[in-house]
């Protein structure tokens, strides 16, 4: 159990810092090669804030884990509405953009019953896994010739690689972050399946706990971070393009390797766990449009009390694991 436990802490704390150095790596990689700021900003580094999770899903999946990923998937989901926004908007009210609005919330709200669609047979089939990587495909095209002349998104990603690292020290923290995040997923995975079979509980319920809070690291430090420093308008958008990149590419990679039988649970208890919330901050966006300010151009203002229920109902979903941990 030390040991197992000791992998996980190691794992986690390689995972965040190799993440980064990926990204940077990445970023500068791709600005030296003339790409330009808007493309990296909406590709590279969003799916490489999910580097961690598509990793450890990746290794999950190969190691005859497939639940873990599965669980890593939708437990990141409801980790980042939960803790990452309950914990943020407890700090400081949020500031939803109407493109947010208009696009990414409907987008990841069509993308979770139509997901929920693909798992409604019991089965996550290599079928399924084409289906999502393929509908992330449309969608990431759509976002690039819809954002791509955002003024505000243009000078964010102008500002991400207005001065990219040399070459040679770009092509050294791809490389060198990618080995870590690979090794730190092995070792992660390693450890979360012997705490699960050491405590006598399924690797879904590892998955949905440990690894899906631990993946989600990331996330709540940065949108923490933000709200500190008076910029939490990026945190709503943040989170549902993390949970667009977990319910198509994360969550498909183990189907992909092999089919996996889903527990009622997963559906009855998780995923609608997943979707409720979801639904319960696309409310609360779209009653709070305009509340405050006046011709403030459709922002939506979403504030602490909506913190404290996202809170609750994040622990009452503990609970209800608790009482069901044996599935």
């Amino acid at each position: 159990m030390l040991l197992a436990t000791a992998a996980i802490v190691i794992g986690f704390l390689i995972l965040i810092w190799s993440a980064d150095v990926f990204i940077a790596g990445a970023a500068a990689l791709a600005a030296n090669l003339g790409m330009s700021p808007i493309i990296i900003g909406l590709t590279i580094v969003s799916i490489g804030t999910s580097a961690p999770e598509i990793l450890v899903s990746l290794t999950a999946a190969l190691t005859d884990a497939g639940e873990l990923a599965i669980g890593n998937a939708i437990g990141s989901n409801i980790a980042n509405i939960g803790l990452v926004l309950g914990m943020t908007l407890l700090i400081a009210p949020l500031k939803v953009h109407p493109g947010c609005m208009r696009r990414e919330l409907p987008t990841l709200l069509l993308v979770t019953l139509g997901t929920a669609v693909l798992l409604i047979d019991g089965e996550l089939s290599r079928v399924d896994g084409i289906v999502m990587l393929a509908t992330l495909a449309v969608i990431m095209t759509s976002m690039l010739r819809g954002e791509a002349t955002d003024p505000e998104l243009l000078q964010e990603a102008s500002e991400l690689t207005r001065q990219p690292a040399p070459l040679r020290t770009a092509w050294l923290k791809f490389g060198g972050g990618l080995l870590l995040l690979v090794a730190s997923s092995r070792l992660l995975v390693w450890g979360a399946t012997g705490i699960a079979e050491q405590l006598g509980v399924s690797q879904l319920i590892i998955g949905l706990t440990i690894v899906a809070i631990g993946t989600s690291l990331p996330e709540l430090a940065a949108t923490v971070a933000s709200a500190l420093r008076g910029h939490a308008d990026i945190a709503v958008g943040n989170v549902i393009g993390s949970n667009l990149f977990n319910l198509l590419a994360v969550m498909a990679i183990p189907g992909l390797i092999e089919t996996q039988a889903l527990s009622e649970l997963v559906l009855y208890r998780d995923y609608l766990t997943m979707a409720g919330m979801t639904l319960l901050l696309a409310a609360a966006v779209y009653l709070s449009r305009g509340r405050r300010k006046s011709g403030d151009g459709g922002y939506a203002y979403i504030g602490r009390s909506l913190g404290l229920l996202l809170l609750a109902g994040y622990g009452l979903y503990y609970y209800w694991l608790y009482r069901t941990r044996q599935a």
